[in-house]
């Protein structure tokens, strides 16, 4: 039987006083044992690198796969104080800012790419559509795999997955709970309750259970929160694990809008406290999610194991803004009297009444797959094979985007509300069948080649809400993955990968877009992979150099008045780039870090002034560093730092206007005691310490650029107890 190996990396870190242990690519992160694997826990000593579950390769450690990928850790997420995915970015410099609003749901770029909320996200491994706000509370991880993966998803955007794994039953008992205040009134009250009983501790229980009152420092943008989430297990024998658990969860909060370019300049940055969503008749955007899974795994012999996961997700959203976009100039220039992505320059912009109320999204997802080992003549195989089959369905009603006066940069303009309903909208439907085959073909205890193979059969529909536009196209297509690794030393390994993706698009659904709310056909993309992998006792360290190429998806016509855009493929975005990242770990010192050099640009495009341009929101170079040090003099405070330098990146498709680089410094300190029989963690932290202004990101979304300005000096306060 398998056995878990609990003392990784960050427990060897704490056993040194370190206790900042944050990810990089070679994740030194805790490794939450599969199922199975909790019925005989053991404790090892010496140093383990976790198996990655997003990337398909079962039990096999990070450290021995060909792959790039962060882990961030239950612990980790607590002592950087992450409230939301986009928090943990500032990690791993091949994750980036893609659109990340405060009331709003996450946008990732993982490198240079935006990954598609509606396929590159996974939970426990299995696709869910993340178009809503996911708690962190009740996960005990979360994986970012890095790269085209086609061989992980039957349909998915260049760049990565995201995948979160749910806390499961501990064998011990668990008694947490958690208080956070955070600047300038948030509070957040969590517990955390695992229990085994019954014969032999057959039976386990965990709850999570979350409430939180938002007060953000940005005006206007009070909200609240709360999360439920309960997971239970079987040990129905020593070869049967069945595993259930469900969580609820409801966020209210105004989300708050992008500042944007003032004509042909890229302004100075502004207050980052100002909400341009702060009109009398502002409503909160209101994120309703209730998800649930059931997972049984059979040993089928001493190397098989068949695993059944069935999963459904249900969501419901009141997405609602007072939304800016564009400008009508009432000073006509030379040039023309409406900027239509950008605000004016004398700082008005044209405001909207945006409402699309009971938005209904549901993902149902049934895998079935059978792992083992098998030996032919001296080549050990590792093999995975198994079918999946979802089902998305999506319901929209009518929604309102209706122009309702003028607005300015400094929030001061107030306007009449319009929510009439007179915008259609369209719902979705989509099917798919997948069948997948991975084999890790090891000829010697070094030499190892990896397969992967995914078929995907998809059918899609389209129609608007009140029955017209009717699309639908059904298509099969064959993702294939293959790597070959060499561990030309001990804890050294080399490799090479290739792999192909598939993604695809939908048209937005503004009435300017002639195929507006539409399905584009899927369209395959390919990546090039080359690294190297390394440890020892005190150095770990990782290098990959990368190509990657995808479809371009722009948006052609003049895209000014109704029915003038059509959103299509015009040639492609490449992207070559290096990743290098390393830890250094000495005494009561942690030191690590990373680094991603990033050449991304247009490739044949129609339009020849296009072809050479750098992607928008882009960084060309970014470095990430974190430290930590065990201050010997006091018996478990630990002080942390962290840097972070992004280059600059281009607020507009031509690369006419960008906005500059920055750095950000935030700083940390953790104290660990007992007292009166519990164990006391106090976590305290100052994010931007030098409360910097400078633009953090500059997404081009919807025919729109949009700047969003780097978070004030915010100043965090925690304290945990487990009994």
């Amino acid at each position: 039987m398998a056995r878990s190996k609990h003392l990784s990396l960050v427990t060897l870190n704490k056993v040194a006083g370190a206790a900042l242990a944050v990810p990089i690519s070679v994740a030194l992160a805790q490794p939450a044992p599969s199922p199975l694997q909790q019925l005989e826990p053991v404790t090892v000593t010496g140093r383990s690198t976790p198996a990655l579950n997003v990337s398909g390769w079962g039990d096999i450690p990070l450290n021995k796969t060909p792959v790039q990928a962060s882990i961030f850790s239950a612990e980790q997420i607590k002592d950087s104080g992450a409230q939301r995915l986009s928090d943990l970015i500032g990690f791993d410099p091949a994750i980036s800012d893609a659109y990340n609003a405060e009331g709003y749901y996450d946008f990732l770029s993982v490198r240079g790419f935006v990954i598609d909320n509606r396929f590159n996200y996974r939970r426990d491994g299995l696709p869910i559509n993340a178009e809503t706000a996911i708690p962190l509370d009740n996960k005990s991880r979360v994986e970012i795999l890095k790269g085209t993966s086609g061989m992980q998803a039957g349909t998915s955007a260049p760049g990565g997955l995201v995948n979160f794994v749910v806390k499961r039953p501990t064998d011990a008992p668990l008694r947490s709970a958690g208080l956070e205040w955070r600047q300038a009134g948030s509070v957040t009250g969590a517990v955390d309750l695992s229990q085994r009983f019954g014969v032999g501790q057959a039976f386990g229980v965990r709850l999570n259970a979350a409430a939180a009152h938002l007060d953000p420092q940005v005006h206007s943008a009070q909200g609240r929160r709360h999360l439920f989430a309960l997971a239970a297990d079987w040990r129905i024998s020593a070869d049967s694990l069945l595993e259930v658990e469900a969580e609820t969860s409801r966020r209210s909060q105004p989300s708050v809008p992008g500042f944007s370019l003032l004509g042909n300049n890229v302004p100075a940055p502004s207050d980052p406290r100002i909400n341009l969503n702060n009109q009398p008749w502002s409503l909160p955007v209101v994120f309703d999610a209730n998800t649930a899974s059931l997972r049984w795994q059979q040993r089928l012999g001493a190397d098989w194991r068949f695993t059944a996961h069935l999963a459904t997700q249900q969501l419901r959203t009141d997405d609602r803004i007072a939304f800016p976009f564009g400008c009508t100039d009432p000073n006509p220039a030379p040039d023309g009297t409406y900027y239509a992505d950008r605000y004016c320059p004398n700082g008005t912009f044209d405001l909207y009444d945006f409402r699309s109320e009971n938005e209904r999204r549901r993902t149902d997802v049934l895998d079935l797959s059978v792992q083992g080992k098998l030996q032919t003549g001296s080549v050990r195989h590792v093999v995975t094979t198994g079918v999946q089959q979802s089902k998305v369905r999506n319901r929209f009603a009518q929604q309102a985007f209706n122009f309702v006066g003028t607005g300015n940069v400094d929030g001061s303009a107030m306007t009449a509300p319009d929510p009439t309903l007179s915008d259609e909208n369209t719902n979705r439907d989509e099917r798919s069948t997948e069948l997948y085959l991975r084999d890790a073909i090891a000829f010697s205890e070094r030499l190892t080649l990896w397969l992967g193979l995914r078929h995907t059969r998809l059918e899609r529909e389209s129609v608007r809400t009140d029955g017209s536009r009717p699309t639908s196209y059904a298509q099969s297509f064959t993702t294939p993955w293959l790597a070959v690794s060499h561990a030309f030393a001990a804890e050294q390994l080399v490799y090479a990968s290739w792999g192909t993706g598939v993604e695809s698009e939908v048209a937005p659904n503004r009435a300017r877009y002639a195929n507006r709310g539409e399905a584009l056909p899927a369209l395959k993309s390919r990546q090039v992979e080359v690294g190297l992998k390394g440890a020892n006792e005190h150095f770990e360290w990782n290098l990959a150099l990368f190509d990657v190429k995808r479809p371009l998806f722009v948006d052609l016509g003049a895209c000014d008045v109704d029915n003038s855009c059509t959103r299509q493929v015009d040639g492609q975005a490449r992207h070559r780039g290096i990743e290098a990242s390393g830890a250094f770990r000495d005494g009561a010192w942690t030191v690590q870090g990373g680094t991603q050099w990033l050449r991304a640009r247009v490739e044949g495009s129609a339009t020849p002034s296009n072809n050479g341009l750098q992607p928008t929101n882009v960084p060309a170079s970014t470095i990430k560093l974190q430290a930590s040090y065990a201050v010997p003099a006091v018996a478990g405070l630990v002080l942390q730092g962290k840097v972070a330098r992004e280059s600059r990146r281009m607020a507009l498709p031509d690369n006419s206007a960008s906005i500059p680089g920055h750095t950000r410094v935030d700083l940390g300190a953790r104290y660990e005691s007992k007292l009166a029989g519990a164990q006391w963690t106090w976590r305290a932290g100052i994010d931007n310490l030098f409360d910097r202004r400078a633009w953090r990101e500059a997404p081009y979304q919807f025919g729109h650029a949009y700047l969003f300005p780097l978070a004030p000096r915010t100043l965090r306060l925690s304290v945990q107890v487990d009994v």
